[in-house]
């Protein structure tokens, strides 16, 4: 075990949280990975307008005997309160609506926010934020607000230190309620997928000048490799998809075909 993981125990043993159905056991065997990151290489998660399913939603459900309720909406949530991470020791396992569990991504545990959401965390002492999205339940500690992944701790500057006070702040996205009802299909524009953050942040920067909805980049594994994928979109129907595909086009931009 590495000196950054022994740290990483000892600060967080007695936590615990839930992966799938069961709770998460005690920290103790938790820790970094042995391949370490820089914050730059953990991008915010993509906000997009996701079904709320029945897997990870159950509401009241029950933790070592503590009754839990999940919220009905994300809309306006704020709170502040402790953060702390989680890596190794679940890092493959299945979170509570059965997603496999990255230790790299933007990623995180709640008790009460519906499953999936996105929120922006900051960190209060450094001023530090990104946006995570929330896949799990946990953690069943009095003293703790989030549990977010190691990736996004190493981001937000406190991944040896193992806590830090942070403010949560759920994303609205607009339309997201109608589109969930409506079964709506959601497309992309795909611009390119880079090896390299920074090549990819530069074409997001260029093409957000240009067209008047959100351009995003986010990690995808391609052929055994992690790439920064930058997409265009959501884009609400077919006529917007291709008013966008012709802009894009005469400024010499090269957009791939709709994604879903």
């Amino acid at each position: 075990m590495t000196q950054l993981s022994v740290i990483a125990c000892l600060l967080l043993v007695g936590l615990c949280g839930c992966s799938g159905s069961e709770p998460r056991p005690a920290w103790q065997d938790d820790g970094a990975p042995e391949r370490s990151i820089s914050p730059e290489q953990v991008l915010d998660a993509v906000p997009r307008p996701d079904p709320i399913l029945r897997a990870g939603n159950t509401s009241p459900y029950e933790v070592s005997g503590v009754e839990y309720t999940v919220l009905a909406s994300a809309s306006g949530y704020r709170e502040e309160g402790v953060a702390s991470w989680y890596g190794t020791k679940f890092h493959g396992r299945k979170t509570s609506n059965g997603e496999d569990y990255d230790l790299y991504l933007a990623t995180a545990a709640h008790r009460s926010l519906p499953i999936p959401s996105y929120v922006r965390v900051t960190n209060l002492d450094n001023g530090k934020t990104m946006v995570v999205r929330v896949n799990d339940r946990g953690p069943f500690h009095p003293e703790r607000l989030i549990d977010l992944s190691y990736g996004a701790a190493v981001r937000l500057g406190f991944v040896d230190r193992g806590t830090a006070p942070v403010r949560v702040e759920a994303l609205d996205i607009a339309g997201v309620d109608d589109r969930r009802e409506s079964g709506a299909d959601y497309r992309y524009l795909q611009l390119g997928a880079f090896a390299s953050p920074a090549a990819a942040d530069s074409l997001r920067a260029a093409v957000a000048e240009v067209v008047p909805v959100p351009v995003t980049v986010s990690p995808v594994e391609m052929a055994g490799k992690r790439l920064s994928r930058v997409r265009v979109g959501p884009l609400k129907d077919g006529r917007q998809l291709s008013e966008v595909r012709e802009l894009l086009l005469a400024r010499g931009f090269n957009p791939g075909q709709p994604l879903p």
